[in-house]
């Protein structure tokens, strides 16, 4: 078979793994040929492309990033758009199309299946967020580096008895601000699910200074909402899909701290530093485990479908039910969260 491949959205460590099990197993298993769509769904737009063989997709197991690149191209937003993805698609003879994204990239592959094309999706967000799996490959190399920031950040706090507010990545979920905060000791913890409540916040750091303890850490996601004016956007531009580009909720948050408080605090936003670089093992493996299932879905002839990890088994679902709704951050986890501070 041919099969063409693309990754859209925002890179995430763990996508050349993908990129190198599918072609390694499609290759040696199957005897197919790829077409490599270069930066996601501008590529199948303008048919820019690049081999993947055996030989493009070595030693790429371990690197960051993708080597097909990717862009927040949104198909729908462009005069025929997707006439040009059928004439690309049909022009290169493809049998299948593996998709590697989110909820947007992966809207585009419903509506190509709605027009006859063979697509299997691949869930690709940091954020941790794509409804129907349990762990986007990528997710665990985040949190490790935020939580690893955290861990730094404790010890230049409390020599300068500062608060120090930390913004990590997380728009409409805070997976990784959960996670790496509670992996990471933090004393507050906000994420978008729960709006801020800054007396509480108030509340909590005063507590950890009466305590002894004369230095705090905060953790909150980028798209955590202020009290009176939301979420903090970096300008008025928004992408394709409609997304403003959320930034300085750490900064907005640390000025309002300091205010209220007086302690002298600080913040530090994590950026794109937390989905760049070198995958954990966890993701690499992950990753593997996607791309392999991904092409043996294509060789069982289904559609439409998408890759996903439940519990610790590999298995598959439409790809509407996954872009259907955000995968949130349960109550469980907040409880935890609270189990760890003082009471009020």
């Amino acid at each position: 078979m041919r099969i063409g491949m693309l990754t859209g959205g925002g890179d995430c460590p763990g996508l050349n793994a993908v990129i190198r099990a599918v072609v390694r197993k499609g290759v040696m298993h199957y005897g197919d040929e790829f077409v490599g769509f270069v930066e996601g769904w501008r590529g199948v737009i303008d048919d820019r492309t690049m081999a993947l063989d055996l030989q493009t997709t070595s030693g790429i197991l371990h690197r960051g990033g993708t080597i097909l690149r990717s862009s927040r191209t949104n198909v729908k937003k462009i005069e025929g758009g997707f006439e040009s993805c059928l004439k690309a698609i049909t022009g290169h003879k493809l049998d299948a199309l593996i998709a590697m994204g989110g909820d947007d990239t992966q809207s585009i592959s419903v509506e190509l299946v709605k027009r006859g094309v063979q697509c299997i999706g691949v869930p690709k967000t940091i954020d941790n967020d794509l409804s129907g799996t349990d762990v986007c490959f990528g997710f665990d190399t985040a949190v490790t580096i935020a939580t690893e920031a955290v861990d730094r950040l404790h010890s230049t706090t409390e020599a300068h008895s500062r608060v120090q507010v930390v913004e990590v990545m997380g728009r409409d979920a805070g997976w990784i601000a959960v996670t790496a905060g509670i992996a990471g000791g933090a004393d507050v913890i906000l994420a978008p699910e729960k709006p801020i409540d800054m007396d509480e916040v108030v509340r909590l750091l005063r507590a950890r200074w009466e305590s002894g303890k004369r230095f705090a850490l905060v953790v909150v996601a980028e798209g955590a909402k202020l009290p009176q004016t939301g979420q903090v956007a970096l300008g008025a531009k928004v992408d394709s899909f409609g997304h403003a580009r959320l930034s300085g909720i750490g900064q907005a948050l640390a000025e309002e701290i300091e205010r209220r408080t007086g302690y002298e605090t600080r913040s530090v936003n994590l950026g794109h530093t937390q989905r760049g670089g070198t995958p954990t093992a966890y993701d690499r493996m992950l990753a593997t485990r996607y791309g392999t299932a991904a092409i043996d879905l294509v060789h069982q002839g289904k559609t439409g479908r998408l890759v996903v990890l439940q519990g610790n088994r590999i298995t598959d679902i439409p790809l509407e039910d996954a872009i259907a709704k955000t995968r949130t951050v349960g109550e469980d986890l907040f409880a935890v969260i609270k189990g760890l501070q003082p009471k009020a």
